[in-house]
């Protein structure tokens, strides 16, 4: 710190002066008193090599001089007036040190050693002692009160030990201090305000230590002080404004501790000051356009506080600064163009804040800038046009903003950049030609933009390239094999675009990479062999593509994998045994692909696996029971061929009915699934006995099946040549239907109706045109939203309606409202959907709270998430799907602000006259423009 350069340095010559003037063999002899304490303070020692000289010849006396002796000086009379042992490594205590023994001692530096121990109270006999540093040891216990005896000490150095309990007050009757450095230790409680009294001190060093307490208004009688270093401690209360009295302060640092209130205009007054630093406390209200006068200040570091209002234009005056940093604060308004003065400015931090407005075109002419942050902000508008001319921006970060327009041409060229981050916008542009070749380049984010374009192989010019993220924009064409000569790569991230082609064999060469995620593309192909290769891959999702194929058996020698998602493609036969060799694997989905045969019964050897996703496949046979040995937290087997009894295992025990059904021959102790027989009955008879009285009994048994049948099926016939086609549309009206998921449906509609009181009013949660939406809590599914439909009197096909509600259950998408089922009753009618705990988009919007806490970012995830969920009901839906009524009152949000298309289903469920329909479908406005086509679109 600055004592280093500046106190201690002054001390270090004036010593070495000393000791060069006075350690040279004197006329006169020390004392026999100062040379027995030395040797006898000595043999307490260890690691005392540097300390050969100090012995007495064979025909010596106590008399002989100790003043050749190694860190040893004294005056014109033999007297001992300097000793300096530092960084000699000698071990021991100051405990056999007698102090008083040396009357004339005026320095002692100890520092950097393995001394422990407390420090003597009898220090405090040394009355003429003006240099004491005993820093960097291992001493401990408390600072002793009777250190406020040295009344001539001008530097006291107690730095980098084990030190405890409060700093004494005493210290401040050391009326010649000039330096007071106890920094990195553990002191505590508060700084006494005898500090006040320390007219003389030009250098306070007080920081990492846990010093508490508010900061005494004191010490703005210091009119000497220079340098003060309070920061990292747990001091508390405001700044006190009588700190402005210091006009000779040239460093101020509190950072990193619990201040809070405003900061005080007298700030502005230290003319002299050339670093502030604020940062990580409380500080509210604004910034003080007074600092705007600190014409020396080089460094202004405020940010991690609460500090709101405007940036000052005055801070466009200090133009010796290089360094400012206000990020994370409540800075709202626009940056004013006056930083466009700042020529010397080298780094600039405005993130995460509250500023708006367009980026000042002004900042082009900050030439020297290296890191430009103002990430986090509402920014809008196009990025300045020449914002690296100076050649020397290394890092540029405007991620999650409003911003818009094209890369500029000058990031295109600008060859210094190493990290660029520019996700979370709407930035626009052709990624083939916005971006060109860096050399030093090591990170780049262009996630959640509209960029277009294919990707281009000038990325694998950028040799020094770790981390490559350009998910979710429209990005299009292969993956140039190029790509696998990007041999630093580390990260890769090209999801949710249109890239179609295969992976390329090349990234096998990939050896650094640690991350590859290419979900939600058009991919093809089999998956490379050679992505086993990658010995260091932790994570790889290729989910939602077009594979095919098998899963190679390579990818289990990538044994640090810790996330294999290979779900939504077309990737056939069996699960290979190798997969099981990943012993690291936390996820495994390998849902929604062809997959056949059994599930490996090696699978126990993913101890570290929480949770595994097989469903929809075409597995088959019985559940290993090695299941049972695995720590699963969740797991989903539906829709597949299994058969047998589930494992006892928690996962199995905890799992809800959706993720075992559709496997036809599955048992268990779970509700949904049939108890599992007892193979130990089938076998207590004779198998030919069994066999014969089977036949004995079911031959008879089966023709008066068949005479029944055939007596009802002509009675059945008499009967209906006398009803009326009413009368048949009223049967089928009467009966009762019930299905929801794999659960048992009159129970559910019974526990339904238990829930909602008989769907009383205090359970009602919304109202629309086809029925009132209920909140009920179940104790099969949680909670769920239920809409009772006002009637099903009316329904023009209810053959229809039961078929399409029931296509309608097999929809799943992160982004579309999961419909559990439906009851149809001739009391009730309803339809059991996913509760969503924020409610819709319309609710939000019209509450000022809700709304402004909707921010910018989330809701272009919102758009993002209704346009994923219409994609897939156009696109991905073997009957196309059209909603037909896209409204803020149709789309729901969770509790973190995912977005679910709903009420969807119930448009053509209902008869065109009846009289809760409208001659539109859809609310006006809203209604989609592919409402008219074609018949092959399911509306819904």
């Amino acid at each position: 710190m600055g004592f280093l350069a500046s106190g201690n340095g002054f001390y270090f010559v004036f010593l070495v002066l000393f000791f060069i003037t006075f350690s040279s063999p004197q006329v006169a002899s020390a004392s026999s008193e100062e040379v027995g304490a030395l040797l006898k303070w000595k043999a307490s020692l260890e690691n005392t090599s540097r300390l050969t000289l100090w012995s007495l010849p064979n025909n010596a006396n106590n008399s002989s001089t100790p003043c050749t002796w190694y860190g040893v000086s004294c005056n014109a009379d033999g007297s001992v007036i300097g000793l300096n042992l530092t960084s000699s490594g000698v071990t021991g205590t100051l405990y056999g040190l007698s102090f008083s023994s040396f009357p004339n001692l005026a320095a002692i530096d100890y520092s950097m050693n393995n001394f422990s121990g407390t420090i003597p109270p009898q220090i405090g006999y040394i009355s003429k002692l003006t240099y004491l540093d005993l820093s960097t040891n291992q001493f401990s216990g408390i600072i002793p009160p009777e250190i406020g005896l040295l009344t001539n000490l001008e530097t006291l150095h107690l730095v980098d030990n084990h030190l405890n309990g409060s700093i004494p007050k005493e210290i401040g009757q050391l009326r010649s201090l000039s330096e007071l450095a106890l920094y990195t230790n553990h002191l505590e409680g508060p700084i006494p305000a005898s500090l006040g009294s320390l007219s003389n001190l030009a250098r306070l060093y007080l920081y990492n230590n846990m010093l508490s307490g508010p900061i005494p208004p004191e010490m703005g009688n210091l009119v000497n002080l220079v340098e003060v270093y309070m920061n990292m401690n747990l001091l508390s209360g405001p700044i006190p404004s009588t700190l402005g009295n210091l006009d000779n302060l040239t460093v101020l640092h509190m950072f990193v501790n619990n201040l809070f209130g405003p900061i005080p205009q007298e700030i502005g007054k230290l003319k002299s000051l050339e670093s502030l630093s604020l940062f990580s406390n409380k500080l509210s209200g604004s910034i003080p356009a007074s600092l705007g006068n600190l014409s020396s200040l080089s460094l202004l570091h405020l940010y991690n506080n609460s500090l709101s209002g405007p940036i000052p234009k005055e801070l466009g005056n200090l133009k010796s600064l290089t360094d400012l940093e206000l990020s994370e604060n409540q800075l709202n308004g626009s940056v004013p163009a006056s930083l466009g003065n700042l020529s010397n400015l080298e780094l600039l931090f405005l993130r995460d804040n509250q500023l708006s407005g367009p980026i000042p075109e002004e900042l082009e002419y900050l030439t020297l800038l290296t890191v430009l942050a103002m990430d986090t902000n509402q920014f809008y508008g196009h990025l300045p046009e020449r914002i690296c001319q100076g050649g020397k921006l290394q890092n540029f970060t405007v991620n999650n903003n409003r911003l818009t327009g094209p890369i500029p041409k000058s990031l295109r060229n600008c060859s210094s950049l190493k990290r660029l981050r520019v996700e979370g916008n709407q930035l626009t542009g052709n990624i083939s030609d916005n971006l060109g070749i860096y050399p030093n380049l090591y990170f780049v984010s262009l996630n959640d933009n509209n960029f277009y374009g294919e990707l281009s192989e000038n990325w694998s010019r950028c040799k020094r390239l770790t981390t490559l993220h350009i998910a979710r924009n429209n990005i299009s064409g292969s993956i140039p094999p190029e790509f696998g000569n990007s041999t630093q790569l580390q990260e890769l991230d090209f999801s949710s675009n249109h890239i179609v082609g295969e992976i390329p064999k090349e990234f096998g060469n990939l050896n650094h990479l640690l991350k590859l995620v290419l979900s939600n593309n058009q991919l093809s192909g089999s998956i490379p062999q050679e992505l086993g290769s990658l010995a260091e891959l932790t994570y790889l999702d290729l989910s939602a593509n077009r594979f095919s194929g098998s899963i190679p058996t390579t990818l289990g020698n990538s044994l640090p994998l810790f996330q294999l998602n290979l779900s939504w493609n077309n990737i056939s036969e069996e699960i290979p045994v190798q997969i099981c060799n990943l012993v690291h694997l936390t996820l495994l989905d390998l849902s929604h692909n062809e997959l056949r045969g059994e599930i490996p019964s090696a699978i126990n050897k993913l101890q570290s696996l929480e949770r595994l996703n097989l469903s929809r496949n075409e597995l088959s046979g019985g559940i290993p029971k090695t299941f049972e040995a695995m720590s699963l937290s969740s797991i989903d087997i539906s829709c597949n061929e299994l058969q047998g009894p589930i494992p006892n295992s928690v996962a199995f025990m905890n799992a809800s009915i959706e993720t075992l059904q559709g496997n036809k021959y599955l048992c268990g102790n779970i509700t949904g699934l049939k108890p599992c027989k007892n193979p130990s009955a089938v076998n207590k008879h004779d198998p030919k006995k069994s066999h014969k009285l089977v036949l004995m009994i079911s031959l008879p048994l089966l023709g008066s099946i068949l005479l029944l049948c055939a007596f009802i099926a002509l009675f059945i016939s008499y009967e209906r040549k006398k009803r009326k086609p009413e009368v048949e549309q009223r049967d089928v009206q009467v009966e009762d239907v019930f299905s929801i998921s794999a659960f048992d449906g009159r129970a559910m509609y019974d526990e339904i109706v238990k829930a909602t009181n008989d769907f009383d009013a205090t359970y009602c949660i919304g109202k629309g045109g086809f029925g009132n939406v209920y909140k009920a809590k179940l104790q099969s599914l949680g909670i769920v939203a239920v809409k009772k439909l006002h009637s099903l009197s009316e329904m023009a096909d209810r053959k229809g309606f039961i078929d399409e509600v029931r296509a309608l259950t097999e929809i799943r998408h992160r982004n579309i409202v999961k419909l559990h089922g439906f009851c149809s009753h001739t009391r009730h009618s309803f339809l059991i959907f996913e509760y969503l705990e924020r409610g819709s988009l319309a609710t939000i919007l019209s509450r000022d709270e809700a709304a402004m806490e909707l921010d910018w970012p989330k809701r272009v995830n919102v758009i993002k998430g209704v346009a994923h969920a219409l994609s897939y009901m156009h696109h991905d839906c073997s009957q196309p799907i059209v909603h037909r009524d896209i409204s803020s009152n149709n789309v729901l949000l969770d509790s973190e602000y995912e977005a679910y298309v709903s009420d969807f289903g119930t448009a053509k469920l209902l008869k065109l006259d009846s009289s809760n329909w409208s001659a539109v479908a859809g609310t006006y406005g809203y209604v989609a423009p592919v409402n008219k086509l074609s018949p092959m679109f399911l509306t819904i």
